[in-house]
């Protein structure tokens, strides 16, 4: 709690106020920069909605959901913040807008990390004149509830950002990896997006309906994900000889399988297709329900691995 106790957040969509929750949960005071007239009001709404979750996961013993301030600019939003967590439109010219305007604000001990999935630090970087205090911090939706933060510097990051901002996110409940070089989508939207790919494959090839291959999911390898990744469960798949011997008794099946893999884009005819198949899936409970029903899951799901872990 020592480090970093006063925050910012910049934006305030879906991303960005579920940032605001956790680090209110923590007992953290934030600052609140979005350009809309509804912030302020979506953001306490969306508090208000995730306080139970937080509370049920252990996570806000020391939180006050009214310690939060909103603000006109964003530059008024950091003065004084030891962490900012940026999570403004994913458009270069936005981003690097917003770098310039803070840059000459921020504390020379800040640290700021951008929530993007889809641009690279690099590419985010070339907005700053000194982009030292800069990582990349990305989360999963909703950051208040999924653990993974995917944490990266590189060589313009200055020594012990990247750390500094790995302790932060353990400070308030989450689990982090380091992202050791730049890749587009970093890592785990790589492997949903590899896992997706073939979910459609297999709708559009007529194996199974969009509800069924996600039934497969959740009710299969799902559940076996939310324990441990798929290469330490491989390697228990095979007793005591491990990967080693799952490997050699595997190898041309798997082979065979990612020769087998489809290719598809994500066109007007596949997503009318597949908004049919959640619209069915759905069995109309509204996305406001089915948000609800996720974040009940995810939240059980969470206190029993807690237990366990």
């Amino acid at each position: 709690m020592t480090e970093f106790s006063h925050t910012a957040a910049l934006g305030a969509g879906v991303i960005g106020a579920s940032w605001t929750a956790l680090f209110l949960a923590s007992g953290r005071s934030v600052a609140v920069f979005d350009p809309s007239e509804r912030a302020e009001k979506l953001v306490r709404d969306y508090v208000e909605n995730a306080w139970d979750a937080m509370t049920q996961l252990g996570l806000t013993a020391n939180g006050d959901p009214d310690n939060v301030t909103f603000h006109t600019t964003a530059a008024e939003a950091v003065e004084g913040a030891g962490f900012i967590q940026e999570s403004v439109p994913e458009r270069l010219p936005i981003k690097h807008a917003l770098y310039a305007e803070i840059e000459p604000v921020m504390g020379p001990d800040a640290v700021i990390a951008s929530s993007a999935s889809g641009l690279t630090l690099g590419q985010m970087q070339e907005g700053w004149t000194d982009p030292s205090r800069m990582v990349l911090g990305h989360p999963f939706n909703p950051p208040h509830l999924i653990p993974l933060v995917e944490v990266m510097g590189n060589d313009k990051t200055a020594n012990g950002v990247p750390e500094a901002a790995e302790r932060f996110y353990e400070s308030v409940g989450k689990v982090t990896i380091r992202v050791r070089r730049e890749v587009n989508g970093h890592v785990a939207n790589r492997l949903q997006a590899a896992v997706w790919r073939e979910a459609i494959n297999l709708v559009q090839s007529g194996v199974a309906s969009v509800g069924d291959v996600d039934k497969a999911m959740w009710a299969g390898p799902g559940l076996r994900w939310a324990a441990m990744g798929p290469t330490m469960l491989f390697n228990l798949g095979a007793g005591e000889g491990g990967l080693q011997s799952f490997c050699g008794h595997f190898a041309d099946t798997f082979n065979g399988w990612w020769d087998d893999l489809g290719q598809v884009y994500l066109d007007k005819e596949v997503t009318a297709q597949l908004f049919q198949g959640v619209k069915d899936e759905a069995n109309g409970l509204t996305q406001k329900e089915l948000a609800a029903k996720r974040d009940a899951l995810i939240t059980a799901l969470q206190i029993a691995c807690t237990k366990l872990r």
